[in-house]
């Protein structure tokens, strides 16, 4: 018996039963669906291949060549046309959408105010924490502690310090940038 020297599965031919299947199944889901079409049988179908598979009567011959499309023969296609969509009514179309509405130019100027000041007093605590935790920092060398007899303890605390520094001043540029995107 020779063997097979491909290591890749060969495909299975279908049963006996699925074929037997297959053409009644196609036909119920024909008229299984209520404004379905089914195919004339004047253009050929098309299976394209690719990620989503397309199944299409509306190429060329050349097209589908060029595409790696197939013919596809013997099985009924169904065409299932969605539901139309409601059109909307006079009354619907003319009032506003919500991302369309309008503000009142002060009452826009009163927010912007309120998230500036609500911004400023934000940055004003930031900055107070950062001059804060920059005092204690030492400028790389601050005060050991009792429960740091160990070096490697003290420069670990080093180096939490120096993180926590970095991202408060991080945050502070964040909402420097947010006033900035406000109106004067």
């Amino acid at each position: 018996m020779a063997e097979n020297p491909c290591l890749c599965r060969r495909p299975r031919p279908a049963s006996r039963s699925t074929l037997l299947l297959a053409p009644f199944l196609a036909s119920l889901l024909a008229l299984s669906h209520g404004p379905a079409q089914a195919q004339d049988g004047s253009k050929p179908v098309y299976r394209c291949p690719g990620p989503p598979v397309l199944y299409t009567d509306a190429l060329s011959p050349q097209d589908a060549r060029d595409k790696g499309c197939r013919t596809i023969e013997g099985a009924p296609i169904t065409i299932v046309q969605a539901p139309p969509r409601p059109r909307p009514t006079a009354s619907a179309a003319s009032a506003p959408r919500p991302g369309d509405s309008r503000v009142d130019p002060a009452a826009q100027r009163a927010r912007d105010n309120d998230a500036r000041r609500i911004l400023s007093d934000e940055l004003r605590r930031e900055e107070e924490r950062l001059t804060a935790m920059q005092a204690e920092f030492n400028g790389g060398e601050p005060e050991r502690r009792g429960d740091e007899r160990n070096f490697a303890r003290y420069t670990e605390r080093v180096a939490e310090m120096r993180a926590a520094i970095q991202r408060k001043e991080a945050d502070i540029a964040a909402i420097r940038r947010e006033i900035a995107k406000l109106p004067s």
